[in-house]
C-alpha cells in the first residue's frame, strides 16, 4: 500500500531500532522487544506520506519526527498495557507481563523522553515541540477519560467520540499536519491534510472497536471481547442499548457494568450486541468518516500520494486485524 514511500520506510526501520539502544542493557532489551513485535507503522507512514506530498521533502530532515511519532505511540501502548493488565499485544507478550509493571512504566517514560530528544537534536523550531507535547497531553486525557468511564453506560454517543478523538484521531491528525508542514505544503493544504488525518483516525478507532466483536483472538492478537471485559463501552454497545427492548437493555447493562464478568458472560454480552444493528451502525459511522477523509485531500496533491492516501482509507475501512 505504501509503495510510494517504501524507500523511506526501509530507512525508517533500522533508524527506529537504533533509537531504542541504551547504555542500560535492560532498556535496550525492552526496546528491541517492542520494535521487533512490529505494528502497522501507520503513524510514521502517514507522516512520511504527507511530507512526500510537499514540494520540499527532505528524508533526512523528516526521519527524526517519523521515529519520534512511533516512539510516542509505542510508549503509550506500554502504559496502556500496564493499566489494562494486558498479557499480549500484537500476538506477543507485553512488556509488563515479561518484565513487570515497574520496568514497563519506566520503559514507556524512557521512550517518551527519547522521542523528544531526537526532535531536539534535529533542531526543529518550537512549533514541532508544541505539537508533540500537545499530542502527549491529549493521549493522556484520552486514557484518563477511558479509565474514568469504565463499566459505565456513556451519557451520550458524543462522549464516545470525544474519547476516541483524544486517543486516536488527534494523533493521526498531528502526523498528517506535521508531515504536510515539514514537506512544504501551503497552510491551506496542511489544514486539509490535518482534516484527512483526523477523519481516518476516527474511522480507525471505530473499526478497531468493531474487531472486538467480529474477530477471534488469533485474528487480532488479543482476546476477543477483551475491550468489553475491560469495561470499555464502545459504539456497537452504545447503539445496542439504544435499540434493544427493555429486557434486553437491562440484561446488557447489567453485564457491561459488571467488573467481574466471567468468560461465559462476556460471550453472552457479545451475543446480545450481535443481535442488534450495532455493528452495522458503527461500520456506517466509520465509512462516513472515511468518505470525509477522502474529500478533505488537497486538490494539489501529487497523484501517487493521493492514490496512496485513498488506499490507506480503504484499508482502514476493511481491515481485519
Amino acid at each position: 500500500m505504501f509503495d510510494v514511500i517504501q524507500a523511506d520506510l526501509e530507512e525508517f526501520e533500522p533508524a527506529l531500532a537504533a533509537s531504542v539502544i541504551s547504555d542500560t542493557p535492560l532498556i535496550t532489551d525492552v526496546g528491541e522487544h517492542l520494535v521487533s513485535s512490529g505494528g502497522k507503522r501507520l503513524r510514521p507512514a502517514l507522516f512520511l506520506l504527507a511530507a512526500r506530498g510537499g514540494a520540499s521533502f527532505d528524508r533526512t530532515r523528516a526521519m527524526p519526527i517519523a521515529i519520534a511519532l512511533e516512539l510516542i505511540h509505542t510508549a503509550s501502548l506500554v502504559h496502556d498495557d500496564v493499566i489494562d493488565e494486558a498479557d499480549t499485544r500484537r500476538g506477543a507478550a507485553t512488556t509488563n507481563s515479561k518484565w513487570g509493571n515497574q520496568v514497563a512504566i519506566l520503559s514507556g517514560d524512557y521512550l517518551f523522553a527519547r522521542a523528544f530528544k531526537l526532535v531536539a537534536e534535529a533542531g526543529y523550531d518550537s512549533s514541532v515541540y508544541v505539537k508533540l507535547a500537545q499530542l502527549v497531553c491529549t493521549l493522556s486525557e484520552g486514557e484518563i477519560l477511558q479509565d474514568h468511564t469504565v463499566y459505565q453506560v456513556p451519557a451520550s454517543e458524543d462522549d464516545y467520540y470525544e474519547r476516541i478523538r483524544k486517543k486516536t484521531a488527534d494523533f493521526l491528525e498531528t502526523c498528517c499536519e506535521l508531515g504536510a508542514a515539514i514537506g512544504g505544503m501551503s497552510a491551506a493544504d496542511t489544514e486539509r491534510m490535518a482534516l484527512y488525518g483526523h477523519a481516518i483516525g476516527m474511522a480507525f478507532q471505530i473499526t478497531d472497536d468493531l474487531l472486538d466483536y467480529r474477530q477471534t483472538s488469533e485474528d487480532i492478537g488479543k482476546p476477543a471481547g477483551h475491550d468489553l471485559a475491560q469495561g470499555f463501552v464502545t459504539l456497537p454497545v452504545i447503539r445496542a442499548l439504544e435499540v434493544l427492548d427493555m429486557a434486553g437493555r437491562a440484561e446488557l447493562t447489567s453485564l457491561i457494568t459488571n467488573p467481574k464478568l466471567t468468560e461465559a458472560e462476556v460471550v453472552r454480552a457479545l451475543e446480545i450486541v450481535r443481535t442488534t444493528d450495532g455493528l452495522d451502525y458503527a461500520q456506517e459511522k466509520a465509512d462516513a468518516y472515511l468518505e470525509r477523509a477522502k474529500n478533505a485531500l488537497p486538490e494539489t496533491l501529487d497523484e501517487r500520494i493521493r492514490e496512496t492516501c485513498l488506499m490507506a482509507a480503504d484499508f482502514i475501512g476493511r481491515r481485519e486485524f
